[in-house]
């Protein structure tokens, strides 16, 4: 059980590193009966939807704009699909 709390540890200190960057990917998540776009390492939404595609669709437009990833969670939180919009 030491080792999955480790892994929770690195992966929220992860997030934590990219909050408020240029680099902080955008997510489409479930969020209080409907759906949210939220930026990595930010606790509030910077929108909300009725449906996970209207979510989807604003995630990757905000993630096409600032250069970085969309993140596309189901409806269980976890991650369904990535867009990446990151120069190569």
């Amino acid at each position: 059980m030491a080792d999955n709390n480790n892994g929770n540890e690195e992966r929220d200190q992860y997030f934590e590193d990219r909050a408020g960057t240029e680099n902080a990917r955008f997510h489409a998540v479930p969020y209080e009966g409907s759906w949210a776009v939220k930026k990595e390492g930010e606790d509030d939404p910077i929108s909300t939807h009725d449906s996970k595609s209207e979510a989807a669709e604003e995630a990757k437009r905000q993630a096409q704009e600032a250069g970085t990833m969309a993140i596309l969670h189901d409806e269980d939180g976890q991650i369904e699909t990535q867009e990446n919009y990151q120069e190569e």
